[in-house]
């Protein structure tokens, strides 16, 4: 007797599964490794400089950073008078980058058709002895889409903690209008570490405090000292001829990173998007304390930002 050959299994995303949220329209697509944000589309147009579904998420895109943002100086820093190491993932710098579970596995922990919450417990390991749940939340709301990122210390000991989202804006970084209320910069040295305190961006060019052409200037800029409205959110605007997009951030979101580089990296890429980060800390804010959070064993931190698309 013949037999059907049998087909062969369905290939896992490198990104585990992919889930879909919908509402009014609107939809949202968050992985489940590393809880990142693969896509964002309204009026039926994807706002997000993505990728494939079947594809690796290169240069960060869509990425949870915790429990730092950025880069950790050599990878070192000291807790308590003892010096921890990390591994240097970004090796060309000599430095620790993006933090720990950019690639970690993340449980649903509650889901509707236009939410969801997924964690992720770190255990202590070597260069970062400290538990944490890291837990990444995502909502359609009629707003927009709604991000928060909080951490809880399930150790017995203070954990250093910082945090931030990675997300890529659709079309060519220098055809978009940005508006950033930030009054200073972090300066950095040919490493991207930070040279000195803080510089005022009055007058720069580095000053979007009134919006202007992003340029084809490549930006890779840590912002700070944003000004916040009434309600205690900083409001980052992009804009082109057919398309606005508002950033918020709650006043845990301290810096904003903007980045263009990628298309420098990559000439082929044609200077494609944008990446505005919110981050709760400055680039090595473990060894200089810049937003750095440490929490007491028990203690929770959450930071909140959100997206708006519109028209002009």
């Amino acid at each position: 007797m013949s037999t059907a050959p049998s087909e062969p299994p369905a290939r896992r995303a490198p990104t585990g599964a992919q889930i879909e949220l919908r509402r009014d329209g609107a939809s949202a697509v968050v992985t489940e490794a590393g809880a990142g944000l693969r896509s964002w589309c309204a009026d039926g147009a994807e706002l997000l400089d993505t990728f494939a579904a079947g594809a690796v998420a290169d240069s960060y895109r869509g990425k949870v950073l915790a429990p730092w943002p950025n880069r950790i100086r050599d990878g070192r820093y000291v807790r308590d008078g003892v010096e921890h190491r990390l591994a240097l993932n970004e090796p060309e710098r000599g430095t620790a980058l993006h933090g720990l579970v950019l690639d970690a596995p993340f449980a649903v922990v509650a889901r509707s058709t236009h939410a969801v919450t997924l964690a992720c417990d770190l255990r202590p390991r070597p260069g970062y002895p400290f538990a944490l749940r890291v837990s990444a939340s995502y909502e359609l709301t009629a707003e927009g889409l709604e991000f928060a990122l909080s951490a809880t210390n399930t150790g017995d000991r203070p954990a250093p903690f910082g945090g931030g989202l990675h997300p890529y804006f659709a079309g060519r970084a220098d055809n978009w209008v940005l508006e950033v209320p930030a009054a200073t910069r972090v300066p950095v040295d040919e490493r991207m570490l930070p040279s000195g305190p803080p510089v005022a961006v009055a007058g720069t060019a580095d000053d979007f405090t009134r919006a202007r052409h992003v340029g084809r200037r490549a930006i890779d800029t840590c912002l700070g000292d944003l000004a916040r409205d009434g309600d205690g959110r900083a409001r980052v605007r992009l804009a082109r001829p057919e398309r606005e997009i508002e950033l918020w951030l709650d006043e845990r979101f301290r810096f904003v990173h903007v980045y263009t580089a990628d298309a420098v990296d990559d000439p082929a890429r044609a200077r494609a998007g944008i990446a505005i980060e919110p981050i709760t800390c400055a680039p090595d804010a473990f060894n200089s304390g810049a937003g750095l959070e440490v929490l007491e064993p028990g203690a929770s931190v959450t930071a909140r930002c959100g997206l708006r698309a519109g028209r002009p």
